[in-house]
């Protein structure tokens, strides 16, 4: 599975991470592959993280992970391999 997550700033640009995903009860691991950058009319330009052996691996725990405490249908909850919180909220991506 793939997973893709970024900061949009609309007609400015983005930045975004892509790579892939493991999920086994409620621990999401992931394993990004590729970075993706648009600057206002520049780009997107694609650039690759992952090394060649990598490629194609299933994250495991030994990766950067989730472990999911709360989700619905607007927000998610999750705790880090590092300890820390994260939030999302459900948004439109403007283009």
């Amino acid at each position: 599975m793939r997973i893709e997550n970024g900061i949009y700033l609309g007609p400015i640009g983005y930045l975004t991470f892509e790579g892939r995903l493991s999920w086994k009860k409620r621990i999401l691991a992931f394993s990004f592959e590729y970075l993706n950058l648009k600057i206002g009319p520049l780009g997107p330009l694609k650039i690759n993280l992952a090394k060649e052996k990598d490629k194609g691996r299933t994250p495991t725990t030994k990766d950067p992970f989730f472990i999911w405490f709360y989700i619905d249908e607007e927000i998610a909850v999750a705790q880090g391999r590092g300890g820390g919180t994260a939030f999302w909220c459900r948004c439109t991506r403007v283009t």
